[in-house]
């Protein structure tokens, strides 16, 4: 999946969307990252990934980072084309 956009899940860290750089065991480096907080419009991690999220303007979805080292990596996912341009789509949550 290098190279492909994905989903992951960590233990502690939490869901992140970005581009798979590397993964070695639950060692995971994501390229364009940013952290998908809180969502709504989907019923799970795989919903979004398959799908995207139904209502956009509810999501909480981080800045986006170039590079992130996760090291709790327990679920990798990959999007399809209709789920990265939801994603992508949603704003910028910020405080």
């Amino acid at each position: 999946m290098e190279g492909k956009k994905v989903i992951v899940r960590g233990v502690n860290s939490g869901v992140f969307f970005g581009t798979l750089d590397s993964q070695n065991g639950q060692k995971v480096v994501l390229k364009n990252a940013r952290n998908l907080w809180y969502w709504e419009g989907a019923a799970s991690i795989m919903q979004i990934a398959a799908e995207g999220v139904k209502t956009p303007s509810e999501c909480k979805f981080t800045v986006v980072v170039s590079s992130l080292m996760l090291l709790d990596v327990v679920e990798i996912i990959p999007c399809t084309d209709e789920a990265v341009a939801n994603i992508e789509r949603v704003g910028t949550w910020r405080i």
